[in-house]
Order: structure tokens, then C-alpha cells, then sequence
């Protein structure tokens, strides 16, 4: 009897570690752009995306309606480039997809690289940097709201690099690294953005999901076909060596299955930063067992497929996992109706109504330079405006049409 193979051990190993550290960062990252991080979270929150900061968006909630849709469009997406590589051939949707995915991977890498900046600076010394602001009103209505820190024009075309080579390198000659890159990057960028309204919402989005992967990879050859044709930065990668060299090829992870599980864990951890209460310590019950969870499916899933040598679904193993971590958790802490009547959304009115408000008060600082700046609020969920005066170009309205307005200040 050969003995274990610690070559693919290792491989196994390195990739749900990847997978899982993806998904605990973007967690966070999406934390720190929530309405729900109290003020009790604020410091550690900030070290991650930098609260209050320009670069915050509020993102994309799915709703349960939504999470219904997701597997019928995907489902049309998939076959959709199925019929294409089958009957035109896959030499121009690659090219196609390339260059897609070139100007997607400099903006994602850049805002990665923007993140990472600020918890190597610090949120306070990553503020200290000049600002500008585009600002583009019409009436009472925000139309366009761009701003930067200086810095990011140092970190845009060093962003650019990974996308760069990555594009211009033959299939044979692409590099892992670079692969992994740009995945980890748009894996990021997905979960600080891409956020799920409730639990009920996952567990209609994991469940739709789990037939859906049952049927594209056991049903067809569709789901196979696909993924062995294209050639996109959409997967992580590990080379099946203990000294990193991918003679024998690597193991791999579609991103899907790092973000939609992903989505689910991030809703967790907001989930237990709204339960926390003031003045006490926070305990994260549903982030922990929800990674766990996402740790055992994924181990499962290579064990399966590891023992019948067939490509196996993820989601088959990753949608139980992380939904009976929801229900065991909230049932041992005595909370599953709360838990499951709870909505991210609840305080988004609130977010923007405070926008509003910092977007009346930007106006008026417009119009009235001189006016006193000791009313003006902070940035909102929605971010109309910053705590301080920018330095840049600002557009505001003049009537129907938005006129342009030059403010000089410094943070």
C-alpha cells in the first residue's frame, strides 16, 4: 500500500487555507463599510477598509428576490458561453474576456493595494493625505461623487502590472501567482461590496445554488466545458508540491465558490456586531461557526473527489455546511427567530438620511465659502461628502444644467 501523498496533502491544504484567509479579510472589509459597526467595533473595523474614508462604497444588497433570480441567470450566463466556445470556437471570447479582464483587474488591484496602504499607514496617517473631490450635483440630486488621495496615483500603475503581464502572457507561460493575484483581488472587491439583506435571503441563494451546481457539473458537461476552455483570472490555484513547483499541476478553486460562501460568513459577522452590546466585549458565534462550517465543506469536497477521482461541486458540500451553522448556532444561542427576522437593511433609511443631510450641507459650503463649517456632518453610509473640505475640482448645480466650481483646500 503506497503511503499518502503529502505533494497533494499540502496542495489541499494550501488552497482552503487561501480560500478561507480570502474570505475572513473580505468579511471584515465588508463589515467596515456597514451601517450595522457600532461604535464599539470603529477601531478595529477601520484597519481593514478605513472607516469614513472616500473609497468606501455602500455596495450591492441582494434581497430575497434576487437570491431567487441568481441561479436562473447564472444558469443563462454559463450556457450562453457553453454555445459560444462549442460553435464559434473559444480563440475570440478568450480575447474578448481578456481584455475584459485586464481593465477590471487594474481597478480591483488598485483598490486591494488602496486597502492595504491604509492598514500598513494607519487610518489617521492615510487621512493626512491631500484630498480631491469630484462632486456633481443637479438641484437637491447627487449625480457623480469621485474622490482620492494623493497616494492613489502612485498605486494605480502599479496596480496595473499584474493586469498587464497577465494579458500578454501565451496560456502556457502564465503564472499562478499572477492568477491568484487578480482572484484574491476581485474576491475582495466582491465581498466588501456584495452583501446579503438577511439569512433568509443566503439560504434561498445557497440552496437555489446547490441544485444549480448538481445539475452543471453531474448533469451536463457544461459546467466542465466551460471552466476548461476559458482562460480567466476566476480561480484559485495551488501547485500539488511541498516546494511549489507546479510539474504536477495544480489544484484549483473557482472563485464562485469562494464568494457566494463568502457572502453568507460576512453576513454572520455583521449579524454578530449588531447583537453586541455596548461596553461588553464582542463574541462572534456565527462568523466562527459559519468559517468552520466553510473549512469542513470545502474538506469534504476533496476528500469526495479525491477518493473517486472525479471533479466534484462545491456548493454541494458548501451550502449544507454553511446553512446548518446558521440554524445549530442561533438555536444553541436561543435566537433563531431574531436572527432570522433580522435584516441588514433595517437602518438604511437612516444612511441615507444622513446622507441627505451631508449632501444639503456641502451645497450650502459651496455656495458660502465663508460660512462656518462647525455644522457640517461627517461622511454618511452613502457618503455625500467628507468631514473635511477636499482639495480639487467640485461641480455643482446652477440650474438644469451642472456648472463646474474649482475649491482649494487642504485636509
Amino acid at each position: 500500500m503506497d503511503g499518502p501523498d503529502w505533494d497533494l496533502i499540502s496542495s489541499y491544504a494550501g488552497l482552503v487555507s487561501l480560500a478561507t484567509a480570502s474570505i475572513v479579510v473580505g468579511a471584515f472589509a465588508s463589515l467596515s463599510n456597514s451601517a450595522q459597526a457600532s461604535t464599539q467595533s470603529q477601531s478595529e473595523t477601520s484597519t481593514t477598509e478605513g472607516e469614513g474614508d472616500e473609497e468606501e462604497d455602500n455596495g450591492e444588497r441582494l434581497s430575497s428576490e434576487d437570491a431567487w433570480l441568481f441561479p436562473i441567470l447564472g444558469s443563462v450566463v454559463l450556457f450562453g458561453l457553453y454555445l459560444v466556445v462549442k460553435h464559434l470556437g473559444k480563440e475570440w471570447i478568450n480575447w474578448l474576456l481578456r481584455w475584459y479582464f485586464a481593465i477590471a483587474g487594474i481597478g480591483s488591484v488598485s483598490k486591494s493595494s488602496i486597502a492595504l496602504v491604509k492598514v500598513t499607514l494607519g487610518v489617521k496617517r492615510w487621512k493626512a493625505f491631500d484630498r480631491t473631490k469630484i462632486l456633481v450635483l443637479k438641484g437637491p440630486r447627487e449625480l457623480l461623487s469621485l474622490s482620492w488621495r494623493s497616494p492613489s496615483f502612485l498605486i494605480l500603475p502599479v496596480a496595473a502590472i499584474p493586469s498587464l503581464l497577465y494579458t500578454f502572457h501565451s496560456a502556457s507561460r502564465k503564472s499562478a501567482l499572477l492568477s491568484n493575484l487578480l482572484a484574491l483581488s476581485f474576491s475582495h472587491n466582491a465581498l466588501s461590496l456584495l452583501k446579503l439583506d438577511s439569512f433568509k435571503t443566503g439560504c434561498i441563494l445557497l440552496s437555489g445554488l446547490f441544485f444549480y451546481d448538481i445539475w452543471w457539473v453531474f448533469g451536463t458537461e457544461v459546467m466542465l466545458k466551460v471552466a476548461t476552455t476559458l482562460d480567466v483570472p476566476i480561480k484559485l490555484l495551488w501547485p500539488k508540491s511541498m516546494f511549489f513547483s507546479g510539474t504536477r499541476g495544480y489544484t484549483m478553486l473557482g472563485l464562485g465558490d469562494v464568494v457566494i460562501p463568502g457572502t453568507f460568513i460576512s453576513l454572520a459577522l455583521r449579524y454578530d456586531y449588531h447583537r453586541s452590546k455596548p461596553g461588553q466585549p464582542i463574541r462572534r458565534p456565527y462568523f466562527i461557526a459559519a468559517v468552520v462550517a466553510y473549512i469542513a465543506g470545502l474538506v469534504t469536497t476533496m476528500t469526495v473527489m479525491h477518493c473517486f477521482r472525479k471533479a466534484q461541486p462545491a456548493l454541494l458540500y458548501l451550502s449544507p455546511a454553511c446553512i446548518l451553522s446558521f440554524f445549530i448556532t442561533a438555536v444553541f444561542q436561543g435566537e433563531l427567530q431574531d436572527a432570522w427576522s433580522w435584516s441588514d437593511e433595517r437602518r438604511d433609511g437612516k444612511g441615507k438620511s444622513e446622507a441627505k443631510d451631508n449632501l444639503d450641507s456641502a451645497v450650502k459650503d459651496i455656495a458660502n465659502p465663508d460660512t462656518s463649517q462647525t455644522e457640517k456632518n461627517g461622511l454618511g453610509d452613502h457618503g455625500a461628502m467628507a468631514e473635511h473640505p477636499s482639495q480639487g475640482e467640485v461641480e455643482v448645480d446652477g440650474g438644469d444644467k451642472p456648472r463646474k466650481r474649482r475649491v482649494k483646500k487642504k485636509v
